[in-house]
């Protein structure tokens, strides 16, 4: 059975870690994490902490562990659930892992490279820190479903794609707050802007997913 396969000490100790993380967070940050907590509903805490200068600290560094565990957790169970491969191959995890960190670094350098030359580098530095954020709430709550997924409810196709499309709308929740914080730059520049959605947010999606397959 697959929840028999990937419930095993691997998987219950990255979990295990998150878990452990988030505990971390909630009690040294606890004000924080409480505005945080709330990123969705109101974005003070974007105008607050990035005024700040909140960017690489503790409380993000920790978060954003918690994010890559977790997103690298839910793509294997995604991989494994479509492809109907119970077997946990450390090879592919480890894939997983190196291509997550590719695309995370690769967006992020070219988010620099655009700001530099199109000389509108707070205006990137200031998206960079919302995209960030709303990606580490994601990763808050990717742990209780992939507890569902591991422990609870053996992970079905239909299952998967209700999860995605959750995720996806808190995704496009913080594009949408990003757009409308830039609304008339963006709209001033439209064709550059479809080009860096294509080419920036939609392909390298894309290119992983054929490269997965």
């Amino acid at each position: 059975m697959l929840r028999e396969v990937i419930s095993n000490d691997f998987i219950t100790i990255l979990i295990v870690i998150c878990i452990t993380i988030l505990t971390i967070v909630k009690f040294s940050f606890s004000k924080r994490f409480n505005d945080f907590s709330w990123i969705i509903l109101n974005t003070n805490y974007l105008k607050l902490y990035y005024r700040d200068h909140k960017y690489l600290d503790n409380f993000n560094v920790f978060l954003f562990i918690n994010q890559v565990i977790n997103i690298i957790i839910f793509g294997y169970l995604i991989y494994i659930t479509f492809e109907d491969n119970t077997t946990l191959n450390l090879v592919l995890f480890s894939n997983f892992i190196l291509a997550f960190f590719a695309l995370v670094f690769t967006k992020v350098l070219l988010d620099i490279f655009i700001g530099w030359l199109f000389d509108i580098k707070p205006i990137i530095k200031s998206y960079i820190f919302q995209k960030f954020n709303f990606k580490n709430y994601i990763g808050i709550l990717l742990i209780p479903i992939n507890i569902i997924l591991v422990y609870a409810i053996r992970p079905s196709e239909k299952l998967i794609y209700a999860f995605l499309i959750a995720l996806l709308l808190i995704n496009l929740i913080g594009f949408l707050s990003s757009f409308k914080r830039y609304q008339k730059l963006l709209l001033s520049n439209i064709f550059y802007f479809i080009l860096y959605l294509c080419a920036l947010e939609i392909g390298p999606y894309i290119i992983l997913y054929k490269l997965f397959n």
